[in-house]
């Protein structure tokens, strides 16, 4: 039974129930799970298959990414001055030539890039299933970089002839639909404890499905006891279809269709009103916020300190590539607190609390209990960042803080499941320079619509 002693640690951060933060301190991984934590002058002195002294860095549970697009790493840079349903409009011709080896492909470099900043869960909103796309294309790819993964089948059956914003030629089947997600459940998900593998139920957006579409994706997921995720209230525009389609806002739809509950969360959230955020805290219904994207398509500035006042389980996601493009996770926790504060008040959100939506936030709203924090018991999932390089200068006298407040740094060493997934700052996974070789050449043929 292998272990390993990480000690000396300059600064942990456990993020469990205590918020305990600790200097000098060091934790102990028994195979893929923390058996102990604790001070200096506590450290075991033996019986560690490995030791690795950790005396120039700030240690933390790994980041937890609750929304993502990883296809569109393939498309970064596109429809570059765009509001969200003419940025869709723009990039839906180029996503309909799509096959699995572009998913694959994407993923996988999305992946690495999300590990790279510190992330060890991801969960992907993955929607378009053109040609011979799959959603195994991603399970793969999360497979080969050692992520911790949540897939989310999403869909879109309401094509543009019957009102909906995407074209015909992308939507499926509302049968089809259906039957695809309880195959990819009863295949693929792992609710154990510890589980590196989970499937989702989520249909795209209350624009590109039909209300019963959601009625009847979340009687399937209630029926597995999967979660549930979609888009929701993400701009000006959707709050207007909403009404104009439904004649209820976004928070009223959501609850009509049975899309409240603890075993729900939902992307962006930008234009709740108060009386939904009240009813989300509630009824426990968790909320991505997306904070890189929504300013990128000007969609607004979500309202967090809000949610966070009236107890909504929020976590942080880099949404999709190509309205972020950008997937560095510590980084949109800076920009979910810069962002936060921008209207006005400069104590709207600290960098603990920035710091602790990327990690126990995101767990909650995927539902798990095993990790987003350190402490006895949980999964061995532990990110480490050197204090010691350029961005951190001045910064030390709060090693926790300058994490938030400058420049995000790449992580140095990633433990997931209990594995070193990277170690001096290289992920030892991937061949990183081939991938991103391949992921050039199959993107701008895909721009070009040369394949």
């Amino acid at each position: 039974m292998s272990t390993l002693l990480l000690k000396n640690i300059r600064c942990l951060a456990t993020m469990d129930d205590d918020r305990r933060e600790m200097a000098g301190a060091w934790i102990l991984i028994r195979d893929r799970l923390i058996v102990g934590v604790g001070p200096a002058e506590t450290t075991p002195v033996d019986g560690a298959s490995r030791v690795v002294d950790l005396s120039r860095h700030v240690v933390l549970p790994g980041l937890v990414n609750c929304h993502h697009h990883m296809f569109q790493s393939l498309t970064r840079v596109l429809a570059q001055d765009c509001e969200l349903f003419d940025w869709l409009a723009a990039l839906y011709p180029i996503w309909s030539r799509l096959r699995g080896e572009h998913v694959f492909t994407a993923a996988k470099l999305a992946l690495a890039e999300l590990i790279l900043s510190g992330c060890t869960t991801a969960s992907d909103h993955h929607y378009l299933f053109p040609n011979d796309v799959q959603l195994e294309d991603e399970i793969r790819a999360a497979g080969e970089t050692g992520i911790r993964f949540h897939a989310a089948r999403g869909c879109m059956s309401l094509g543009e002839s019957a009102g909906g914003l995407p074209p015909d030629s992308l939507v499926e089947s509302e049968p089809d639909i259906l039957r695809d997600t309880q195959r990819l459940i009863e295949t693929w998900h792992d609710p154990a404890p510890q589980s590196m593998l989970r499937i989702a139920v989520a249909p795209c957006s209350p624009f590109s499905v039909t209300q019963d579409l959601m009625r009847e994706a979340a009687a399937l997921a209630r029926h597995f006891g999967v979660r549930l995720h979609t888009h929701l209230a993400e701009n000006e525009k959707d709050v207007a279809y909403s009404l104009a389609s439904f004649g209820v806002g976004p928070g009223q739809y959501a609850a009509d269709a049975g899309w409240l509950g603890d075993d729900v969360w939902h992307a962006h959230c930008v234009k709740l009103s108060a009386d939904e955020i009240y009813q989300f805290g509630r009824s426990g219904t968790g909320v991505c916020h997306c904070p890189s994207s929504n300013m990128r398509l000007a969609s607004g500035i979500a309202p967090i300190r809000q949610m966070l006042d009236c107890r909504v389980k929020v976590g942080l996601g880099v949404d999709g590539s190509a309205s972020n493009d950008s997937g560095h996770l510590l980084g949109e926790a800076r920009q979910a607190l810069l962002l936060q504060r921008a209207q006005g008040d400069p104590a709207a959100l600290s960098a603990r609390e920035a710091l602790e939506l990327a990690t126990r936030g995101g767990a909650a709203i995927l539902g798990r209990d095993d990790i987003g924090q350190i402490a006895a018991g949980k999964s061995a999932d532990i990110v480490a960042f050197r204090l010691d390089g350029l961005e951190m200068a001045g910064g030390l006298h709060d090693p926790l803080a300058a994490l938030i407040f400058c420049q995000p740094p790449s992580v140095d060493l990633s433990i997931i499941n209990g594995e070193i997934v990277v170690e001096d700052g290289n992920l030892l996974t991937v061949d990183l320079p081939l991938l991103i070789e391949k992921h050039n050449k199959i993107s701008l043929q895909l721009i070009r619509g040369e394949t």
